[in-house]
């Protein structure tokens, strides 16, 4: 029988980490790793490397709620998967999850959680997606700034048609000889 393992997360600085860490000790947890920290993506990722590369086959880790894994079901998922490869399971004292159990209705909601992490990021693409065309309807321009203005790029041109080397306009212009090939080469094509 492997060791009981807790993850305790709070997503604010207000909220009471206390809790979480008092009812996995309570379940019998040896060790729990914990970070109270908001959506940073690297810190959650850091705090849940740690568990994972601490957990061995037939260990259990134990969360007070299935959300604690990750910010998003997506990274839930990504979680169970890593801590499951170690030969791991997973359980929730809310009852969300128990992967200890491998019975046809315990692998049937992994798979609905499979199933709903897939919506939300379809959610996430699709109103991305509408805002994006939104706001180019209104005129947003999106992608980088050229570095050079029409006129810019004009003078370009007629230069090095006049002789003028790449690499003494692109000193001039103060740009990387990249761009200065790129206006040339738009110059070619249109």
């Amino acid at each position: 029988m492997g060791e009981t393992i807790g993850y305790a997360r709070v997503s604010t600085q207000e909220q009471d980490l206390q809790l979480q860490l008092d009812a996995l000790k309570d379940t019998g947890c040896t060790k729990v790793f914990y970070g109270k920290h908001s959506g940073a993506k690297k810190v959650n990722e850091e705090k849940l490397k740690e568990l994972s590369d601490y957990v061995r086959a037939d260990d259990v880790v134990m969360v007070t709620k299935l959300d604690r894994l990750g910010r998003s079901l997506k990274m839930i998922l990504e979680t169970l998967d890593t801590i499951e490869a170690k030969g791991a399971s997973v359980r929730s004292l809310d009852g969300a999850i128990d992967t200890t159990n491998q019975s046809p209705t315990a692998k049937a909601q992994r798979s609905l959680i499979a199933v709903f992490a897939q919506l939300e990021r379809d959610l996430i693409v699709s109103r991305t997606s509408e805002g994006r065309d939104a706001a180019i309807k209104k005129g947003v321009k999106f992608g980088r700034k050229l570095k050079l203005t029409a006129e810019q790029q004009s003078q370009v041109i007629a230069r090095h048609k006049a002789g003028e080397s790449v690499r003494s306009l692109a000193a001039e212009f103060d740009v990387g000889r990249p761009t200065i090939d790129r206006v040339l080469s738009r110059q070619i094509t249109s």
